[in-house]
């Protein structure tokens, strides 16, 4: 499959099977964040991989809004340096990366923002040059997964040529051959 149905068929998962992922596709998934292009190239991300149990469950109360990380098989916790112009953006760039490295081998996954950020640095070992920006669980989804395309306004609703408002005349960018 190439890169845009991978885009289009991955979804949100926060519910995970009992299924161990292995330690080559973690590799794969943090291989994939640390190819991802960073502000200025400073290449300021770190990741935390968090993979026993007792440290699953620590990362889970430590969560405001991502309590069901509980039940993944492994986490990345992702650490910016908010003094880098577009720290921000780069979490995305780097958690997207990592998505899809992840789902490209079967391996689902979901992300969130809140925590109680002193009960994560204590519990992490984070310094306060180092903000986390997003936490990831990943792992094999639960419930089957159709792997078919995602429902999405039309292009026409959404993008436009030189302007807001100007329609973007599709036919021009269909392959004609």
């Amino acid at each position: 499959m190439d890169t845009l149905d991978r885009i289009a068929t991955k979804v949100e998962v926060r519910e995970f099977s009992d299924r161990p992922v292995s330690s080559d596709v973690k590799l794969k998934v943090l291989e994939a964040a640390r190819m991802t292009g960073s502000s200025m190239n400073t290449q300021h991300w770190r990741f935390i991989l968090v993979q026993e149990k007792a440290n699953i469950r620590r990362l889970a109360g430590d969560s405001t809004t991502g309590r069901w990380v509980g039940g993944c098989s492994f986490a990345v916790i992702v650490l910016t340096d908010p003094k880098v112009p577009g720290y921000l953006l780069d979490t995305g760039r780097a958690v997207q990366d990592m998505q899809l490295a992840a789902w490209d081998q079967g391996v689902g996954s979901g992300i969130y923002t809140g925590v109680d950020e002193q009960k994560l640095r204590g519990d992490f070992g984070i310094p306060d040059s180092l903000k986390p920006t997003a936490c990831l669980g990943f792992g094999y989804p639960a419930k089957k997964v159709s792997g078919r395309r995602k429902k999405r306004k039309p292009l026409e609703e959404i993008a436009f040529s030189e302007a807001v408002g100007k329609k973007l005349e599709l036919s021009r960018y269909l392959d004609r051959t």
